[in-house]
């Protein structure tokens, strides 16, 4: 008869790799576009500091589906830009210079994702596709 594996000892099932792999990616991401804790907090949805900092560690954990379609929707922007701009740099200065286009309206893009709505997220992530063309 097997002994049961101690739940300390077992691999992440593939939702908890899954998160873990997406927080990997977002604080990738963020890092590369000087974003504030603050910031990371509302991307992923105003979460709570303490949340922000544990994830920071990349535990192999659960994100809820929320939390997720953000990250996917951060990741698709940075594509985007990936594509758009030539260097990094000025992938990570579009970011945070004002843009008069719609939908920021004045704001730098940043600054429009973070008011806290994936609408916000799906909307810049929608201007870059559109900017692309896609």
């Amino acid at each position: 008869m097997t002994q049961p594996i101690a739940h300390s000892t077992q691999a992440p099932n593939i939702d908890e790799r899954k998160g873990q792999v997406a927080l990997k990616a977002f604080f990738n991401i963020t890092a590369e576009w000087g974003c504030t804790q603050a910031d990371r907090q509302k991307l992923l949805g105003d979460i709570a500091r303490s949340t922000l900092n544990n994830y920071a560690k990349l535990p192999a954990l659960r994100l809820n589906r929320d939390q997720l379609e953000r990250i996917s929707y951060i990741m698709g922007i940075y594509k985007a830009l990936q594509i758009l701009y030539p260097s990094k740099s000025l992938a990570a200065r579009w970011i945070k210079a004002p843009n008069t286009a719609l939908p920021f309206n004045g704001s730098t893009a940043l600054a429009f994702m973070t008011r806290g709505s994936m609408m916000h997220l799906a909307e810049a992530r929608r201007y870059l596709d559109a900017a692309r063309g896609w």
